[in-house]
């Protein structure tokens, strides 16, 4: 077979209409009363998007072969991670070897480090990783999963993520994670309004169906705790991200005091080997949550869940479908993956990216079989009836 090299990376960004992640209506879940480090201001408390969650759009990364095959990824960036990726990043990728990911990967992180490290520098630079481990994947005709050295199941097991965890367990899930809705600022009368939600959930999805609650970076350890024994009664299975992602000291600590049995989970926010090396040396976490598209890519994230392996720490890839679904199956050590549900009730199953994707598989009845992932790449293609924007093109 000739060798094939990249010709050519585009990077664009979409907004609005749901095709941002971060960006869907206005009486969609993922925009309503959410616990927020914000959320200590009235004024940014009823709507995340009253903040800026929805400035920044997403951000698509193509990258094409010298044999005409298209790489695709999506994640989060917008306008600065395409300033990014098409003024500094394409000199790192435009003429190498489709097969040199790895030395793609350094040198787009090194380059970087004296204005990057984390936040948009590392969302563009996952975003190419997975646009490279896609155009791979279309080239050889393989399914990225097996280009990671092939499944270690046959099946994913879902929780999902939601406000809805009662519907979730109708349509087979293994359980429910809540957004925590009220935060420290409400004080006892908000942590009361979170414990009644959750009792109320618990009668109704039974004993055995798991119930989490995410915090998403909200909290301080002293209310952690309190949510976290109150917790206890209605059976929580874990508390995630309750703390600021560089809060090392303070997830150690709430680690080390929440009920016995109680989970803490952490990683949603947190990018690079270095960062996930500090939670895990450090005693942070009972699972790590990586998002792909945040952390560094597909490339960063198996060296990541490698040196969780050695801690005996798990890694649940925080949502992002197909982009996490090859890694998850090909990994012991990681027995479920978390379907976030995005319709604006949750209560049904919608492709996560759509309308930006078309192909994305979903469960049934909780589960995903391997044979939904066995397109090449990441198997799924990019909407082209969108509005795409290239505002730097070089």
């Amino acid at each position: 077979m000739a060798e094939v090299f990249i010709k050519q990376i585009r990077a664009f960004t979409v907004r609005g209409g749901g095709a941002d992640y971060h960006d869907q209506e206005k009486s969609h879940w993922i925009d309503g009363q959410i616990s927020t480090p914000m959320s200590k201001y009235p004024e940014y408390r009823a709507q995340r998007r009253s903040f800026g969650l929805n400035v920044l759009g997403s951000l698509v990364v193509e990258i094409e072969a010298s044999n005409g095959d298209v790489g695709v990824a999506v994640t989060t960036g917008g306008d600065l991670g395409c300033w990014i990726i098409e003024r500094h990043l394409s000199r790192f990728i435009e003429g190498k070897k489709v097969t040199e990911i790895e030395i793609i990967w350094d040198q787009m992180f090194n380059s970087t480090l004296f204005y990057g490290r984390k936040g948009i520098v590392i969302n563009a630079i996952s975003g190419v990783d997975l646009a490279l481990w896609d155009l791979l994947g279309r080239v050889r005709q393989l399914p990225v999963y097996e280009l990671l050295g092939g499944p270690a199941h046959k099946e994913l097991n879902f929780y999902a993520t939601g406000p809805r965890p009662d519907i979730a367990k109708e349509l087979g899930f293994i359980g429910g994670k809540l957004t925590l809705v009220h935060s420290p600022a409400e004080g006892d009368s908000g942590l009361a309004k979170n414990m009644k939600l959750l009792s109320d959930m618990r009668e109704k999805v039974g004993e055995s169906f798991w119930l989490m609650y995410d915090c998403w970076m909200s909290l301080t350890v002293e209310y952690a705790l309190r949510l976290a024994n109150a917790g206890k009664d209605f059976g929580l299975k874990w508390i995630e991200e309750c703390l600021p992602p560089d809060d090392y000291w303070g997830y150690a600590e709430l680690r080390a005091k929440v009920p016995a049995g109680m989970l803490v989970t952490t990683g949603e926010h947190e990018a690079t080997l270095m960062g996930f090396k500090l939670l895990l040396e450090m005693n942070c976490a009972d699972i790590i949550q990586p998002d792909v598209g945040w952390c560094g890519g597909l490339t960063e994230l198996v060296r990541i869940a490698d040196l969780a392996d050695q801690y005996r720490v798990p890694v649940v890839p925080h949502g992002s479908s197909v982009y996490s679904y090859h890694f998850v199956i090909t990994r012991n050590s990681t027995e479920f993956a978390e379907f976030l549900m995005m319709a604006p009730n949750a209560d049904r199953i919608v492709p996560m990216f759509n309308p930006l994707l078309i192909g994305e598989p979903l469960p049934n009845q909780g589960k995903l079989h391997l044979a939904a992932l066995d397109k090449p790449g990441f198997g799924v293609e990019l909407n082209r009836d969108l509005s795409f924007q290239r505002p730097f093109s070089h």
